[in-house]
C-alpha cells in the first residue's frame, strides 16, 4: 500500500529554504489542537497517510506511535524552521521521551516523532483508526 497524500507539492525544497524542515504532526499539534501554536508561520504542506506500519496509542492528552505495527498514521505535514523544529524537540522530549526518524512522503522526507518505551502501555488505548482526536 502506497503511502497517500492530499495537496499539491508547493515549493518544498527550493535553495533558498534549506533551513527548512518536514514534519507529520498526528496529536496535539494538528491544527485546532491545543499545542498548534507552536507551528504558527509554519507552512502547512497538506494531509498525509503513512504506511501501516505502526501502532497508535492515546495517552489522554495526547497519542504516541511505535515504530511497529500495522496502522497507518494520519497526520498533517509541516515545512518548519530550525527554531521551530528546535521547540517541537522540546514539546516532544526528544530523544529521551520521544525518538523521530525520516519517512518519505511524496513531498520528501519528513520527520515522525515515535515512541519506544510502550511497556506502560495496554491494549485498551490502542487507536486502531490512526486517527488520534481530543
Amino acid at each position: 500500500m502506497k503511502e497517500k497524500s492530499v495537496k499539491e507539492p508547493t515549493n518544498v525544497g527550493k535553495e533558498s529554504e534549506k533551513s527548512k524542515q518536514l514534519v507529520l504532526v498526528y496529536g496535539s499539534l494538528k491544527k485546532g489542537y491545543y499545542n498548534s501554536y507552536l507551528l504558527e508561520g509554519s507552512l502547512q504542506i497538506g494531509v498525509h497517510i503513512t504506511e501501516p506500519e505502526y501502532t497508535m496509542y492515546d495517552l489522554g492528552a495526547y497519542p504516541a506511535i511505535t515504530n511497529t505495527g500495522g496502522t497507518a498514521i494520519h497526520g498533517e505535514l509541516y515545512e518548519v524552521d530550525d527554531g521551530v523544529f528546535k521547540r517541537l524537540d522540546t514539546l516532544e522530549g526528544y530523544p529521551s521521551f520521544y525518538n523521530r526518524k525520516e519517512i518519505d512522503t511524496p513531498y520528501g522526507k519528513a520527520w515522525v516523532y515515535f515512541i519506544e518505551d510502550t511497556s506502560r502501555f495496554n491494549e485498551d488505548s490502542i487507536v486502531d483508526s490512526g486517527v488520534w482526536e481530543q
